[in-house]
């Protein structure tokens, strides 16, 4: 009798973790810029999205909320799209700007202003963790094997070594 409870127990436990899903859905492209019509775009889901090459960089950047605000400062903020294309799209932000990087895609932001700069982050991830990429591939521990690092960014294996000697996670 035990046996039988234990099998229905295992079969419900196996059943309710097939109804869970507790991860982020993976995107089909980098981002989706919505478009009225699906002739020159990619269906994503219930809309149609521009296609990469067809995104104008200002896509991701609006002066729609540039009020004055008690947010400061300039940022140069920017974000790569993936594989084949690794494209730069940047731009300058002033208080009241709004900004979008688009999940998983390396990105940066970058005070160039003369004073301290603020400025406000939404996620949207269940896991908003954050990898530093220096410190990810230089710093990991046990450390990557200097070869790998040295083939994979075209480096001599002496500089790799040299990088990853170096203290990365406070290295301002």
């Amino acid at each position: 009798m035990k046996g039988v409870e234990f099998l229905v127990a295992l079969v419900l436990l196996t059943l309710a973790s097939k109804l869970a899903s507790a991860s982020d859905p993976g995107p089909l492209q980098d981002f989706c810029v919505a478009l009225k019509d699906t002739k020159d775009g990619v269906v994503q889901g219930p809309k149609a999205c521009s296609r990469r090459r067809l995104l104008p960089s200002r896509a991701q950047h609006s002066r729609k909320y540039n009020k004055p605000s008690r947010i400061k400062g300039t940022l140069h903020v920017g974000f790569v799209t993936s594989n084949p294309d690794n494209r730069l799209i940047t731009k300058v932000l002033y208080p009241g700007d709004v900004f979008v990087f688009p999940v998983g895609l390396i990105h940066f932001q970058f005070n160039i202003g003369n004073t301290n700069a603020v400025a406000f982050a939404a996620l949207s991830s269940q896991n908003p963790g954050v990898i530093t990429i220096a410190n990810a591939v230089f710093g990991s521990h046990p450390a990557i094997n200097p070869d790998v690092l040295a083939k994979a960014f075209q480096l001599d294996v002496n500089i790799v070594k040299q990088l990853q000697s170096r203290f990365w996670w406070d290295n301002n």
